[in-house]
């Protein structure tokens, strides 16, 4: 994974850290350090001694390629390098939420849900798994069947994923999810900020409303960008829709 500067739990664990410093078993963060996300996937790579011959193409390499291809707005290529990690190391797939969003920008949508309802099983307090799973259905067979396919989630305590699941369930306005990112103290209220923007922006998306896609995604890549991983997803969904992000303050 890459590192984050902006860590908001002070430092690399294999259980997921929230948008306000809340932990929790069942929740992976998506902005872990990259040893601590290959350990949790069992995929670090193995010290190879001096004259060695070189192994066989190993999981955590090919997990690496296939996240360096994806932050390099390559998601085609970085979802057929996860396939080849699946083929590798089948029991790693329900952790890979990274290989969802990778097949959602390749539009492998089909895949993406898949993925998505794999996840929940490892991960079921997670609402940006919600998120995911219902652009990939809305994207393949409209927002009407996204909420009726609406997949079940614990209790998640980062602010602002509860607004942020019930505007998925359609409960919910975009401005509720800004009032709750948009309440707390600084410097967390960035990041609620961030992925307030962020999932109005993916939320757009999948309704296919364009316009307010891109005011949220430049928003979340933009003034409230932020240097951990789900931060730098917000950076390539705007590269790859062709738009340009204003530097953040």
């Amino acid at each position: 994974m890459i590192p984050s500067a902006d860590d908001s739990c002070g430092g690399p664990r294999p259980g997921r850290c929230g948008s306000d410093g809340v932990r929790g078993p069942a929740l992976r963060r998506r902005h872990f350090l990259a040893g601590a996300g290959l350990a949790a996937l069992g995929l670090v790579r193995s010290p190879r001694s001096a004259g060695a011959a070189a192994p066989a193409e190993s999981p955590a390499a090919v997990f690496e390629e296939a996240v360096r291809l994806f932050f390099a707005a390559r998601p085609v290529e970085s979802a057929q390098a996860f396939d080849r990690l699946v083929t590798l190391a089948p029991k790693s797939e329900p952790e890979l939420w990274q290989r969802g969003l990778a097949l959602y920008y390749a539009e492998r949508f089909a895949d993406g849900r898949r993925q998505f309802e794999l996840h929940r099983t490892v991960n079921p307090a997670d609402v940006e798994n919600v998120a995911w799973h219902f652009a990939c259905v809305a994207r393949a067979e409209g927002a009407e069947a996204a909420r009726k396919a609406i997949i079940p989630v614990g209790e998640d305590g980062r602010v602002p994923m509860r607004e942020i699941h019930a505007l998925f369930a359609g409960r919910a306005e975009p401005a509720a999810v800004l009032a709750a990112a948009d309440a707390g103290p600084e410097p967390a209220r960035r990041n609620h900020l961030f992925y307030a923007h962020q999932y109005l922006g993916l939320h757009a998306e999948a309704l296919g409303d364009v316009p307010r896609a891109r005011e949220h995604t430049l928003a979340a890549a933009g003034p409230f960008a932020m240097n951990h991983y789900m931060g730098k997803v917000a950076q390539v969904h705007a590269r790859l829709r062709g738009w340009q992000a204003e530097p953040a303050p």
